[in-house]
């Protein structure tokens, strides 16, 4: 499963010494994502996934969001900075699915 989409960039503030920044998969990715994912459940729940923004492309993880009803993608600062990216900026994203 591959999907685009944009989202906006937003900080987890939970952590006090840490800068955590993500950005939320749309519901109805969120949705597809739950249907496949009947196997196994990892660490927290997440999903492996290869994400690409702009000129950027890795390997992670996403992570369940309850409080949106939805998974949220982590951006490292390496990606942001390397693609101009801060928080509140939206960015175009390719996720796809991996282990599936």
């Amino acid at each position: 499963m591959i999907v685009s989409f944009d989202a906006e960039l937003w900080i987890w503030d939970a952590r006090r010494t840490e800068t955590w920044v993500f950005v939320n998969l749309p519901a109805e990715v969120a949705e597809d994502i739950r249907d496949l994912d009947s196997g196994p459940r990892r660490g927290f729940g997440s999903v492996r996934v290869r994400v690409t923004i702009g000129g950027s492309t890795w390997r992670t993880s996403i992570f369940p969001s309850s409080a949106d009803n939805t998974y949220v993608l982590p951006v490292k600062r390496a990606v942001r900075d390397k693609e101009g990216l801060d928080v509140g900026d939206t960015a175009a994203v390719t996720l796809e699915l991996v282990d599936f």
